[in-house]
């Protein structure tokens, strides 16, 4: 996949930048998506066939073999050997069908939580650092920008698209892994990462179509507001609030060292490539990482398993963690 979105924007060249980088995010993100719903369609089983009976040949005789009307009643005439054969495949069925499912009602949930969560006295303080920190930034923004050079900003997407790709398909990887082997903490992982992007899309686009800023190279270049009202726009950055919620669930998840210096440095790499690249103001892409962050650790603290070794039984004073009905 990186491999591809490399040689993608070679091939298109570096004339629409703005129009490629949201391409490859939302491609790389729905592949993320179509590859972790996809595989709850495994446990899919083919219907039973009718049962095709050979009636014994008479001397000197012979008899085309009987064809039975029926075979196509599921057997409910005589023969309960059926029955038992629907509860033996039902619970690894009933499981993936009713992921989705669940997981609608858990969205649902997650987004009230979400829209409510900043109102709540313990997030008051997290709050004041956002607001005073975009703020700040935005009163700075054309100073910062000044002083950002012009050159080498294909390096730079190249490298967030990498970066951003490599992240990505290694959750899809520890989502597959789990699922395979039945390894709980892992298909925890990669169920959670999945929520954790749902939720994330659904308040970033919101913010995207009401703010609608122009990026730094758009209009008279002071990154006016309510520009254009379309996804495709500054404010918040978008490839910071995507990674960093990623990287934040997986350092959750995986509390080591190593786990977490991969996570995290591949969203700061995104982050700075994209600012790098002139691709957003430096406010975008603090409010991006702020958000991305909160939606993240929110999700996971109400979602987790505590039995995983993860950092489910800690910071629980700073959410209100939900019954998850996962098993």
């Amino acid at each position: 996949m990186c491999i591809l979105n490399v040689a993608l924007f070679s091939k298109l060249g570096a004339h629409e930048p703005t129009t490629l980088n949201k391409s490859i995010l939302l491609s790389t993100l729905a592949g993320l998506a179509v590859t972790l719903l996809s595989s709850a369609a495994a446990g899919q089983e083919a219907s039973s066939v009718p049962v095709l009976l050979s009636r014994p040949a008479i001397q000197g005789t012979a008899l085309a073999p009987n064809f039975r009307v029926a075979a196509f009643r599921v057997e409910t005439s005589d023969d309960d050997s059926a029955a038992p054969e629907a509860p033996s495949d039902a619970p690894a069925g009933a499981e993936q069908q009713g992921f989705v499912k669940r997981s609608i009602k858990r969205i649902g949930a997650d987004q009230k939580r979400l829209y409510l969560a900043p109102f709540e006295p313990h997030n008051l303080k997290w709050d004041a650092i956002v607001l005073v920190g975009t703020g700040a930034l935005l009163a700075a923004d054309r100073h910062i920008e000044s002083n950002v050079p012009h050159s080498h900003y294909t390096l730079y997407q190249d490298t967030s698209n990498i970066a951003i790709a490599g992240l990505a398909s290694s959750l899809a990887g520890v989502y597959l892994y789990g699922f395979k082997t039945e390894h709980r903490h892992a298909r925890e992982t990669g169920e959670l990462e999945l929520e954790t992007l749902i939720n994330t899309f659904l308040i970033y686009a919101p913010m995207q179509l009401i703010f609608a800023r122009q990026r730094p190279d758009e209009g008279n270049g002071n990154g006016d507001f309510f520009k254009h009202h379309a996804l495709n726009t500054s404010f918040p950055g978008g490839h910071a609030m995507f990674t960093w919620a990623m990287a934040s669930v997986l350092a959750d998840e995986y509390p080591k060292p190593w786990a977490r210096v991969l996570s995290y440095g591949a969203a700061f790499t995104v982050t700075f490539s994209r600012f790098m690249a002139r691709d957003h103001w430096s406010s975008d892409m603090f409010l991006g990482m702020g958000l991305g962050l909160a939606i993240a650790e929110n999700t996971f603290h109400a979602r987790c398993d505590p039995q995983f070794e993860s950092q489910c039984k800690r910071h629980q004073r700073w959410w209100k963690p939900m019954k998850t009905d996962v098993q």
